[in-house]
């Protein structure tokens, strides 16, 4: 009897790639699972023992590592902030292209390298300490979920870390970007001790993602 697989994968701008992605593989989940209007967060699929879950992209690491989620599918923005001996990145899937960046108002003169006491808003704290500390520059991280844009212009801090795709956002918000940080795609993630109890199902599965 084949061992139960349960795949996480993000919601949001990513679904519009990752549909034509299950099609080539050939997996089809229910048809909810693409509606965006629906609030559910399991889909069953044509493979009677494997089963999706749609949850944020940043818990989708959590999922994985802790064992709630088989496999996955994140960014490499998730798999760098949350790295874990508990899982593997397996793949590099070449969807949901972006990049992690600094970023800061249109009219700010202030510099990174001659400004003291730099306060940096970011949901990436720990790729953003990593960052600096590499560089050299001490600042203070304050972290936030959301709404990272507005933060200059409340004075809250004097820079940002956030993804950034078109770069619609940040003008929207009278922003630039300062300096890239990482190039970003989605990625496949396994969970180390599933790899290891569901081997056959699990390298299975990969083979699939691999030969798409």
């Amino acid at each position: 009897m084949m061992k139960k697989i349960i795949l996480a994968v993000p919601k949001g701008r990513i679904m519009q790639e990752l549909e034509p992605l299950l099609s080539r593989i050939g997996i089809i989940p229910e048809s909810e699972f693409f509606n965006e209007k629906s609030r559910k967060l399991t889909f069953a699929t044509n493979f009677s023992n494997l089963e999706i879950v749609k949850i944020r992209s940043f818990d989708v690491a959590s999922f994985v590592k802790f064992g709630g989620a088989d496999i996955g599918i994140c960014g490499k923005d998730v798999i760098e902030e949350f790295s874990s001996s508990e899982f593997y990145s397996i793949l590099d899937l070449k969807i949901g292209k972006c990049r992690l960046s600094l970023a800061k108002e249109n009219n700010c003169d202030k510099n990174l390298l001659t400004l003291g006491n730099i306060r940096v808003a970011t949901k990436y704290t720990k790729i953003s300490q990593e960052y600096f500390a590499k560089n050299g520059i001490q600042v203070e991280v304050i972290k936030l979920n959301g709404s990272i844009e507005i933060a200059p212009k409340l004075k809250l801090c004097d820079f940002i870390i956030d993804l950034v795709s078109s770069g619609q956002t940040l003008q929207e918000n009278n922003m630039i970007e300062v300096e890239k940080i990482l190039d970003i795609t989605s990625h496949l993630i396994a969970n180390r001790t599933s790899l290891k109890t569901k081997n056959f199902e699990m390298n299975k599965l990969i083979k699939m993602f691999n030969e798409s």
